[in-house]
């Protein structure tokens, strides 16, 4: 079944310089290798088609059932000289939360 990705984590964002920063936290323990396997570069790239212009970074922190994202080239330059609404990254994590993925059916029995 296809589910928004806020259903099984949660998210917070920020910015670094002129990249957001994206961590994105199962859950529950038995939901930390759906979000892995789902969240790869590639999908996180192609969700922030036109925002994320630049090279996306994954790190991986399974021992905190979370993934860490740094998305380059994002955030128009940065908090001081950007003209972007959110110059700091801050909506980064509700967006990121809005993906649908595709889970087993049986995930919440």
């Amino acid at each position: 079944m296809k589910i928004p990705l806020s259903k099984i984590a949660h998210a917070r964002s920020g910015d670094k310089g002129d990249a957001a920063n994206c961590g994105v936290i199962a859950y529950r323990e038995e939901w930390y290798p759906i979000i892995s396997e789902l969240l790869t570069v590639e999908r996180v790239k192609n969700h922030f088609e036109g925002i994320c212009l630049g090279e996306v970074k994954r790190f991986e922190m399974p021992n905190l059932w979370a993934i860490n994202f740094l998305m380059h080239n994002t955030l128009g330059g940065g908090g001081t000289v950007s003209l972007k609404l959110d110059a700091q990254g801050k909506t980064i994590a509700t967006a990121m939360l809005m993906m649908e993925v595709e889970v087993p059916d049986t995930l919440f029995n």
